[in-house]
């Protein structure tokens, strides 16, 4: 019998809270929201081989929010934030920064940022460039910063 009489409770208050919904009564919900700052990765590479001398690395980076509550009727994602740097090679080491600001109107808080990375190497024998080493684009997910705010993201990775 209590089993009966809890789930009549359950369907009763279900059909009242969708009443309440059809009724046009407010329901609790983020608004659109302003996010910003600056987001800085660094990638230190450690080189699988050699490469020849005066060659380039250079490192692009972009990122997107994630789950992406974006909010459609604003898009101001139409520009994807992209960042590149580079540096010269030095032994069997090289690091390189970018710098990613970035601004979106979401509909609700970011659970993280998606950063897209690839790296290449080039060399300038001979005046021309010629690409001697990419890598394949990459994706990692990382916390998303405080508004307003700058959070920096360091990879090690072997090039």
């Amino acid at each position: 019998m209590a089993r009966i009489r809890n789930s009549l409770l359950l369907c009763l208050a279900l059909l009242t809270w969708t009443a309440a919904g059809a009724a046009g009564l407010p329901q609790p919900r983020v608004g659109p929201m302003a996010v910003s700052g600056v987001y800085s990765v660094t990638f230190h590479l450690n080189l699988a081989s050699t490469l020849p001398a005066g060659s380039i690395i250079t490192c692009r980076a972009r990122m997107a929010p994630i789950p992406g509550g974006l909010d459609l009727l604003k898009p101001q994602l139409a520009a994807t934030p992209v960042s590149a740097g580079q540096v010269s090679v030095t032994g069997s080491t090289a690091t390189c920064a970018a710098e990613i600001p970035f601004s979106w109107t979401v509909t609700s808080p970011p659970g993280g940022i998606a950063l897209f990375y690839e790296i290449d190497a080039v060399s300038y024998q001979g005046g021309a460039p010629i690409l001697v080493r990419t890598s394949a684009p990459r994706q990692v997910s990382t916390a998303f910063p405080a508004a307003g705010s700058s959070a920096n993201l360091s990879l090690n990775l072997i090039f």
